[in-house]
């Protein structure tokens, strides 16, 4: 549980950090856009590697696939609404995008953490840091710049973090002993949400911010996730 405790509070740490980043600190277009292709790309390979083959090894390629697809179709409805609703441009759709995929996401990271050691966790819990931390500073600086103060963007990141900590929490106490094609399910709706996050959200910011470097800097984060996977033997 100490565990659990140490790596919900790195990983929702990091949005507080890169919501206050973005906010109070100096954040160029292109870094910006940089990072978060950096991001996105060690987030993609960590799905496939840390949520999908995994499911599919233990419970089957139909409950795999399931998730995935349901997790896709939920996250891009509900942020179809989410953009009618706030808009493209206020920072709203990027904080809508990060809380619904984070909550499976979470949930995922908490019933991976059951009876694992800090080696077998280290690759999507660090993929998920590096992912949260330039979303978030990206998110929380075009809300401050928008309609919302700088304080009450910044809290609206911190309320996220305390309900995707949560989430991780629930996942963690609630999960253990569940059968392994619930977990399955429950793995690959968030890997789902995440890739679509990834198209709608990440990769098309980073294209816009820094559209020469976005494809090298995807590539550095698959490469990333790559060493960050084989310390747990991935």
């Amino acid at each position: 549980m100490i565990m659990t405790l140490i790596v919900v509070a790195v990983v929702s740490g990091a949005l507080v950090l890169g919501a206050a980043w973005g906010i109070y600190g100096k954040l160029g277009k292109r870094t910006e856009g940089f990072i978060v292709a950096l991001a996105g790309g060690a987030l993609l390979l960590s799905v496939v590697s840390e949520l999908i083959e995994p499911s599919i090894d233990k419970s089957s390629i139909f409950h795999a696939m399931a998730g995935v697809g349901a997790g896709a179709v939920v996250f891009a409805v509900l942020d179809y609404l989410v953009d009618e609703k706030w808009g493209s441009n206020s920072g709203g759709g990027l904080l809508a995008a990060i809380t619904l995929d984070g909550i499976p996401e979470n949930l995922a990271l908490g019933v991976a953490l059951i009876g694992a050691g800090p080696k077998e966790v280290a690759a999507l819990a660090g993929s998920i840091l590096l992912s949260n931390l330039p979303e978030a500073a990206g998110g929380a600086k075009s809300m401050a710049g928008g309609r919302h103060s700088k304080t009450k963007a910044l809290w609206l990141w911190v309320a996220t973090a305390a309900l995707l900590s949560a989430a991780a929490i629930a996942g963690n106490l609630l999960l253990e002993g569940a059968p392994e094609e619930v977990l399955a399910v429950i793995r690959c709706f968030a890997a789902g949400a995440v890739v679509a996050s990834l198209a709608t959200e990440v990769f098309p910011q980073a294209f816009k911010e820094d559209r020469h470097w976005a494809g090298v800097a995807t590539a550095l984060g698959v490469i990333l996730a790559f060493v960050l996977g084989s310390l747990s033997g991935g």
